[in-house]
């Protein structure tokens, strides 16, 4: 083989192995596979990094709407927020070029807006994206619970004394029966038939009992829902302990103490009559009542501390006056100068021209058709009974109820209501 003829050998050799190709082809490939590489981790951390900012976003709107938080101030609220982004962030907190957080009140609801922005550096994609955007913005809102001073009016006239169910009702007369069939136990000191102690010795209920037990009941569903200290208070008022005072008598002035205003509450029970047929039995006079409790109650305020309470006053009545009266001041016929009628929402209207809040629980009033004073009196006007305490009432702050059907669960049904319209309308 001549020179020439051996070089065109080699060349054609060369031509043909492929051997060497495999490292070019490789070392061609490498740089897009460590791109690939590079975008999946540095994505990863990003991934990792926005979820765990966002979780502290979230923590932070949350911690300034907390009921303890909506106690402080803006600016209280401002600094524990960003406290809590900042332990919530690790290592991320150093990344970031934007932290804020803005705090805003309006009356009892708290908005807050977490909102952040950073860059993360990258790592093996530094060559093509030097670093990953990170931001976003929490939200949360919150109604702060209110502090509420409820003041109660119990209906303890004579009425209050018929027995609290139809079985009740029939009970008591057959009790009475060789006496006065009767279904009202009435508190008649002169009496040695005194039909309250007959109603207490055959364990008869009274309406007035019932409204006692659910008093009581009241203020452990205070003490149970409360969320803040001293959050609820309580007062109670009756129409008075005997037809003789007619004045509005205090049971338990304002309290935070509800263990206390529970005790007190025992005090609950019928009003006594001097004799029967006394003062021609006008002691049921709601207008002096509801007149004297305005003045007692403070206009309601906004309900943000226990300063500035929110006033709610509950009215637990089977709804039906019965006072001393001019012709013009009663709607309803006269004896002589005796008013039978539903109660005078006028004077309801005063209240809540205060702001205060006006609970019903209007315990219905049963009829009692073997009674001539019931037939003559009272049945005339027996529809309008509920439709005038219903509009006694604030607005969906009212409730009917049998006695013999749960004034108990009525009653704290009607506190939360309360509680939830307290929260929404401030």
């Amino acid at each position: 083989m001549n020179g020439h003829a051996g070089l065109k050998q080699i060349t054609k050799s060369f031509a043909r192995d492929r051997r060497g190709n495999v490292a070019f082809m490789f070392a061609f490939a490498l740089v897009p596979m460590i791109g690939v590489a590079g975008v999946v981790i540095d994505y990863s951390r990003a991934t990792a990094a926005r979820a765990q900012l966002n979780a502290a976003a979230d923590s932070a709107a949350l911690a300034a709407v907390a009921q303890v938080a909506m106690l402080k101030t803006v600016a209280e609220a401002k600094a524990d927020a960003e406290k809590v982004f900042d332990a919530n962030a690790g290592e991320y907190r150093s990344m970031l070029s934007i932290r804020e957080v803005e705090v805003t009140n309006v009356g009892l609801s708290r908005t807050v807006k977490v909102t952040y922005g950073g860059e993360l550096p990258t790592t093996l994609m530094s060559m093509f994206i030097p670093s990953i955007a990170l931001a976003s913005t929490a939200e949360a809102t919150g109604a702060r619970a209110p502090f509420i001073d409820f003041y109660l009016l119990l209906d303890n006239s004579p009425s209050m004394g018929v027995a609290a169910t139809t079985g009740d009702i029939a009970k008591m007369e057959a009790a009475t029966k060789s006496v006065r069939q009767c279904a009202f136990a009435c508190h008649d000191l002169s009496n040695p038939n005194n039909f309250y102690k007959k109603a207490k010795q055959i364990g008869v209920q009274m309406r007035i009992d019932v409204v006692r037990k659910a008093s009581q009941e009241l203020m452990d569903t205070a003490k149970a829902t409360a969320t803040l200290p001293q959050q609820y208070r309580m007062a109670t008022y009756t129409l008075g302990p005997s037809c003789d005072g007619k004045k509005l008598t205090e049971i338990q002035g304002i309290t935070n103490d509800l263990a206390t205003a529970k005790t007190s509450a025992n005090a609950i029970d019928l009003m006594t009559i001097p004799y029967d047929g006394f003062n021609s039995d006008q002691c049921t006079d709601f207008n002096k009542a509801l007149q004297s409790i305005n003045e007692i109650i403070p206009s309601s305020k906004d309900g943000s501390s226990k300063t500035s309470p929110q006033r709610v006053m509950y009215f637990v009545s089977d709804g039906v006056a019965d006072f001393a009266s001019s012709k013009s001041g009663c709607s309803k016929k006269l004896t002589g100068t005796r008013c039978q009628e539903p109660i005078n929402i006028q004077y309801c209207d005063a209240i809540k021209s205060k702001g205060i809040k006006i609970a019903v629980l209007y315990t219905t009033y049963l009829p009692l058709p073997s009674d001539d004073w019931y037939n003559k009196w009272i049945k005339p006007f027996q529809s309008e009974i509920p439709k005038k305490m219903e509009a006694c009432a604030s607005p969906g702050l009212f409730f009917e109820v049998n006695p013999s059907q749960g004034i108990s669960e009525a009653m704290a049904a009607l506190f939360q209501r309360i509680v939830s319209k307290a929260h929404l309308s401030h």
